[in-house]
C-alpha cells in the first residue's frame, strides 16, 4: 500500500488489510492443520489395525493359556466343572480358530499367520496329552457323561491298572512335566514369532505415515511462522497510526479464545493457537510412548506401569508375587554390570516364559519385581508352586554363560487383604520372612 503524503492515510484500508491477512493466513493454518489431522488419522487407524492383529494372535495364546489351566486344575483337584471349561473353550468358544480366521483376514499378514498357524498345530498336538491326562482321572474318579473324545483316548496297559490315586498322580505329572512346559514354550515362540512379523509390517506402514506427519508439522510451523510475521507488520503499522478498529478486531478474536494473553495480543493469540495444535500433536504421541510405562533394560513394566496396574487391579481375581534377586550385589562386584544387567534381562525373560500374557511383570526397583496374576479365581497354590518351580529350574540353568541366580519370593492372594496398599505390605512381609529363612525360597501370606 503506496502512502501519498499530501493525502490522509485511509484507516479503512489499513482495517481491511488487517482482516485480509487474518482471514487469508487463517485458512491457510485451517487447511494445515486439517492435513495434520488426516495424517495423524491415518497412523491412528495404522495402529489400531497394528492393535487388532496383535490381539488375535495373543487371542490364541490365552486360549491355549485357558485350556492348561483347566486341565491342569482338573488333575489336581479332580473337579469336573474344570474339565467342561475345558471342552466348552476347545469345542463352543473356540477363541484359537477364530483368532486364525481373524489374522487369515488380510492378505499382508500371511508369514504372521503361518506362525500362528504353527502355534495352533502345536496346541492341538498338546491337546493329545491332555485328553490323555483327563481320561486317566475320569477313570479313576468314575466320571460320567464326558465328552465323548476321550472315549477315543487308549490307555497304556500300565497305566490302566495303576489304582485311583496312581492315576491321578500318574495324570498331574503329565500336565505338570518339563516336556509339557517345553511344548507350551513351542507355542509361546510361534506366536511371539507371529506378532515380530505384524511388527515388521505395521512398523514399515507407521514409518511412513510418521514421515508424512513430520512433513505437514513442519507445513504449520511454515505457515505459522508467516502469518506471525505478516500480523507483527500490519499490527505494527495499525499500532503507529493509532487504529482503534484494529484494537476491536483483535478483541473479537481474542474472545473465541479461552486462554487471555497479555501484551502483544494478536502475536500470543496466534502463538497459543499454535501451542494448542501442537500440545495436542505432542500429548498423542505421548500415549504411543512405550518407553514411559516400561522398563529400558528389561522390558518389563517400570515404576510408573506398577503404580497404574496397583491402583486399578481386582484384589479378589489377583494374586501378587513380590521377589528378589539374592545376592545380586555380589553378582555385579563378581562379574560386573554387565552380567548383572544380563542376569536382570534374564530373570525378566523367564518369568514372561513361565506366566500367561494376562499377567503383569514390574520392575519397581534394582533387582525387585512384581507379578501381577490377574484374573485369578479360586485357590490356586499348587500352581503357582509349580511355576515357581520352572522359574527357579530355568535360572539355575548355566547354559547360557550366566551364573546361577536365585530369589527369594513372597505370594499374596488378594481375596486375603483389604486394599492395594495392604497387598503389596502383606507381600514385601512374606518376601521378607522368605528372606529370613535363608534366601532361595517362596513363602505364602497366611492371615
Amino acid at each position: 500500500m503506496l502512502i501519498n503524503r499530501n493525502r490522509s492515510i485511509s484507516l479503512k484500508n489499513i482495517n481491511l488489510c488487517l482482516i485480509l491477512v487474518v482471514v487469508v493466513m487463517s485458512g491457510i493454518v485451517m487447511y494445515a492443520d486439517y492435513l495434520l489431522a488426516s495424517s495423524f488419522e491415518r497412523l491412528t487407524e495404522a495402529q489400531k489395525k497394528h492393535y487388532e492383529m496383535e490381539n488375535a494372535a495373543h487371542e490364541l495364546m490365552d486360549a491355549s493359556d485357558y485350556l492348561t489351566e483347566n486341565v491342569q486344575r482338573f488333575t489336581v483337584s479332580c473337579d469336573r466343572k474344570y474339565m467342561d471349561r475345558y471342552f466348552t473353550e476347545a469345542f463352543e468358544t473356540r477363541r484359537r480358530e477364530t483368532a486364525l480366521a481373524k489374522m487369515s483376514e488380510d492378505e499382508n499378514t500371511k508369514a504372521a499367520f503361518n506362525d500362528l498357524q504353527d502355534a495352533m498345530d502345536n496346541s492341538v498336538a498338546l491337546m493329545e496329552r491332555e485328553y490323555y491326562a483327563m481320561r486317566l482321572v475320569v477313570d479313576a474318579m468314575g466320571y460320567t457323561g464326558y465328552d465323548p473324545v476321550l472315549d477315543k483316548v487308549v490307555l497304556s496297559p500300565e497305566d490302566d491298572a495303576l489304582d485311583q490315586e496312581d492315576k491321578i498322580r500318574r495324570a498331574t505329572e503329565i500336565v505338570l512335566s518339563d516336556d509339557y512346559f517345553e511344548q507350551k514354550a513351542a507355542i509361546r515362540r510361534d506366536m511371539h514369532e507371529s506378532i515380530e512379523e505384524i511388527d515388521k509390517l505395521m512398523e514399515a506402514v507407521e514409518k511412513h505415515e510418521t514421515s508424512s506427519l513430520n512433513r505437514k508439522v513442519k507445513l504449520v510451523y511454515t505457515v505459522l511462522a508467516v502469518q506471525v510475521i505478516s500480523i507483527l507488520f500490519m499490527l505494527g503499522l495499525a499500532s503507529r497510526l493509532g487504529i482503534k478498529p484494529v484494537l476491536t478486531a483483535v478483541e473479537k478474536i481474542k474472545s473465541d479464545d479461552p486462554i487471555p494473553e497479555s501484551g502483544a495480543s494478536e502475536f500470543i493469540y496466534l502463538a497459543r493457537a499454535y501451542n494448542k495444535m501442537y500440545e495436542r500433536y505432542r500429548n498423542s504421541l505421548e500415549k504411543l510412548n512405550y518407553k514411559a510405562s516400561h522398563d529400558e533394560l528389561t522390558g518389563a513394566y517400570n515404576r510408573a506401569g506398577y503404580d497404574i496396574m496397583l491402583s486399578s487391579v481386582d484384589l479378589k481375581t489377583t494374586y501378587m508375587m513380590l521377589l528378589d534377586v539374592d545376592n545380586f550385589k555380589s553378582i555385579n562386584d563378581t562379574y560386573g554390570h554387565e552380567v548383572g544387567d544380563k542376569a536382570l534381562i534374564k530373570l525378566v525373560h523367564v518369568l514372561k516364559g513361565v506366566f500367561r500374557d494376562d499377567d503383569y511383570i514390574c520392575r519397581i526397583g534394582g533387582d525387585e519385581f512384581v507379578v501381577f496374576m490377574v484374573h485369578s479365581s479360586g485357590m490356586q497354590r499348587r500352581l503357582i508352586e509349580s511355576k515357581i518351580e520352572q522359574i527357579v529350574r530355568d535360572l539355575e540353568n548355566t547354559d547360557d554363560g550366566l551364573p546361577p541366580i536365585s530369589i527369594s519370593a513372597g505370594i499374596v492372594n488378594g481375596r486375603d487383604v483389604t486394599d492395594t496398599e495392604n497387598l503389596f505390605e502383606k507381600t514385601d512381609k512374606a518376601m521378607y520372612e522368605s528372606k529370613k529363612k535363608g534366601k532361595h525360597t517362596y513363602t505364602f501370606y497366611t492371615k
